[in-house]
């Protein structure tokens, strides 16, 4: 399977997003069938330390189990304790060119909202883009001004073979949309974390 196909259906979370216990949405949204995960543990209310890392290992252990993509959100110190397939970084972290001279051998995602930063960006360390935000969402407070589905198709364009992975406000009522703009698959935190039906959810978007 090639890297597009395994970010179609991109589960984001950390602790903080959950109601109930992290490891069970995980389970739940597998059996649903996502295809990548990326441990976000970041913002109000998440863990740290051992906790942080002790809750890692145990939602990795279920990535590898399950044979998920696992991906840390630029917490570059947990890639080699968790053996993290990948890292996501976006504009405010470590630029991309440093984390692939770090990391030369894991998958790399960069997060682009507009066009200064992707000329600003060093694209060709990493090796998919999120888009984003592409609708409004509630889960970053810090969130950048919506970019919409423009946004992907503008970037399809520039990198037609580049996969990319929208990011910001996406449901399973405007996940299509998302895909139909010529993105590869949706990155989705609330949508799946607060779901009555997590595998439901999961299998529509």
């Amino acid at each position: 399977m090639n890297l597009s196909s395994k970010l179609r259906k991109y589960l984001v979370m950390g602790s903080q997003n959950c109601k109930k216990d992290p490891l069970v949405i995980l389970e739940e949204a597998i059996d649903g069938g996502i295809t990548a995960f990326q441990y976000r543990e970041k913002g109000p209310g998440s863990r740290s330390g051992k906790e942080k890392l002790d809750l890692g290992r145990k939602l990795r252990e279920k990535c590898k189990e399950n044979d998920i993509l696992f991906f840390i959100n630029d917490d570059l110190d947990l890639v080699e304790p968790l053996e993290a397939d990948g890292i996501h970084i976006g504009q405010d972290d470590e630029d991309a060119e440093k984390v692939r001279a770090l990391f030369p051998k894991k998958i790399i995602g960069l997060s682009v909202s507009n066009t200064e930063e992707v000329t600003n960006s060093f694209i060709d360390s990493v090796d998919y883009l999120g888009a984003g935000p592409i609708f409004s969402t509630n889960t970053k407070k810090d969130a950048k001004p919506i970019v919409g589905t423009a946004w992907i198709t503008t970037l399809r364009k520039a990198y037609p073979d580049l996969p990319i992975v929208g990011i910001g406000g996406i449901t399973t009522m405007n996940a299509s949309e998302v895909i139909r703009a010529g993105a590869d698959g949706v990155a989705v935190i609330s949508d799946i974390t607060h779901s009555k039906n997590i595998s439901r959810t999961v299998k529509n978007l």
